[in-house]
């Protein structure tokens, strides 16, 4: 939402301050990619000097010097936006069941799109399935009169805490996404839909992205918001160039009304209720399925 605001005022704005923005955010993404040239700099350091603590000063004053995000999934263009205008932003990763965090960002040696590596006295491991294990003196006793979630929480001394993740040699995570919204193909393909439902709404500004498929030959989609058919096709094009024919979606239905919460559609944290979803659609993801065969 403040990256919206920002970009929208800027266009109001118009002339050379919307130009230093424009060319110092493509500078930036190069910079990202190790592709900064002498030209990228010099717009950088325009940005650097006029637009962003300007930019700044107006959104949260000028003594905030961080942010520290948790408890949900952080978007990774949110937080590359925050660091591009001189505001890192640190993340955590915890459950109720551990009490606190389980893993911290180091200021000053973090890495975007990750977590963090686990905090001291808190071991962390992944099981077959890549799901996250933790061991720890924070993790709880079990869920009050409970036993069988107990039971299936608590196994061998480790807690399943339900998330999906991957850990890189550096020791930090990264949160994948939840076992229990794991789509598995009629291949056997087990697929988190989370990471590629952020990609391509990345590409289409104001929309939801839900992925379906679960025992069926496919990815498909469904897409939210006032967009059309060809803007989807050309974001869709762009993830599948990357992504192996497992994770291709291949068939896409737009609604025009968003999942929210007034709808039934989304949890009051804001989170997507998958199956209700599948339920309202259930006669347009038919529809995708009948039109084509797996390729």
């Amino acid at each position: 939402r403040m990256r919206k605001g920002v970009d929208e005022q800027l266009w109001k704005t118009g002339d050379v301050p919307l130009a230093i923005y424009r060319h110092a955010k493509s500078a930036y993404v190069r910079e990202r990619e190790g592709k900064k040239s002498f030209a990228d700099s010099l717009w950088l350091g325009l940005a650097n000097a006029t637009i962003f603590p300007a930019i700044r000063k107006k959104m949260i004053g000028s003594k905030l010097k961080a942010l520290i995000c948790g408890s949900a999934p952080l978007n990774l263009e949110t937080q590359l936006f925050f660091m591009m205008i001189g505001i890192p932003v640190l993340q955590v990763y915890g459950l109720t069941e551990t009490g606190a965090i389980c893993t911290m960002d180091v200021p000053g040696s973090f890495e975007p799109g990750r977590v963090g590596s686990a905090i001291s006295g808190i071991e962390m491991k992944l099981a077959e399935n890549q799901e996250i294990l933790v061991r720890g003196p924070n993790i709880f006793p079990g869920y009050w009169n409970r036993p069988e979630e107990t039971r299936n929480a608590l196994r061998d001394g480790w807690f399943h805490t339900g998330d999906q993740g991957e850990v890189n040699a550096s020791g930090n995570w990264k949160i994948t996404g939840r076992i229990k919204n794991l789509i598995i193909l009629g291949s056997g393909h087990n697929i988190a839909p989370e990471a590629i439902e952020e990609e391509i709404a990345s590409r289409l500004p104001g929309t939801q992205v839900v992925l379906v498929g679960n025992g069926r030959s496919y990815l498909s989609a469904i897409v939210t918001g006032s967009v059309t058919a060809e803007s989807v096709q050309t974001a869709l094009n762009d993830v599948n160039a990357t992504s192996p024919h497992y994770k291709q979606v291949r068939e896409f239905r737009i609604s025009s009304e968003p999942f929210t919460i007034e709808n039934g559609l989304l949890t009051a944290n804001g989170k997507l209720k998958r199956d209700l979803i599948a339920q309202r659609f259930r006669s347009e993801i038919e529809e995708m399925y009948a039109v084509k065969q797996a390729v």
